[in-house]
């Protein structure tokens, strides 16, 4: 199964943030760009790649109890960033630090669980709104710019989500990756 950690964000900040983006797609080059599916909107905290069967039930054990460890805190999509000329995205306040020390955890249950997490990164947390795969560049800053001042409201993350990425397998051109929830754990509190 192809894994990670995430935080996923309530309904009504997904909807708060799909009314936002709207006005995106009619900027000029919105056409250029692969916009991801609503559906999808996370916050990656630890990205596990292709996890065996064999490891999925000590993977559980670790990740809820790295979520017993960390208390819920106040978060809100906020502003926003690129990667380079490729990637868009929307930013995280009120809980940045928080959120990072539950990365931290859940890459650590991961490697204590025997799954190779690859290289180690500083921590960003944010959320996919668009990429562009072309060779052409896409001029990100109007996009950047538009959604700079954006504060979702606040929400209190209360769960590490476990999340199945489905990889496009018909072949059609733009299709997304389906997401499912495999298990969660609420945060500060035991689950066993």
């Amino acid at each position: 199964m192809r894994l990670f950690a995430a935080v996923l964000p309530p309904p009504a900040a997904i909807d708060e943030l799909a009314a936002e983006t709207a006005a995106l797609r009619r900027l000029p080059g919105a056409d250029r760009l692969r916009w991801t599916g609503h559906d999808g909107w996370h916050f990656t905290l630890a990205f596990y790649g292709e996890v065996a069967e064999d490891l999925l039930p000590e993977l559980h054990t670790r990740l809820a109890r790295a979520a017993h460890r960390h208390p819920s805190f106040p978060l809100r999509i906020s502003g926003s960033g690129r990667f380079d000329h490729k990637v868009l995205w929307a930013g995280a306040a009120g809980g940045r630090e928080p959120m990072r020390h539950l990365a931290d955890s859940a890459r650590a249950a991961a490697r204590r669980a025997g799954v190779d997490t690859g290289e180690h990164r500083r921590y960003t947390p944010h959320l996919t709104l668009a990429r562009h795969r072309g060779e052409d560049r896409v001029d990100l800053t109007p996009f950047v710019d538009a959604l700079a001042a954006y504060e979702s409201a606040e929400w209190q993350v209360a769960e590490l989500a476990l999340v199945r990425s489905n990889l496009p397998t018909s072949g059609v051109p733009g299709e997304q990756p389906r997401y499912e929830t495999v298990a969660s754990w609420p945060l500060g509190r035991r689950t066993d």
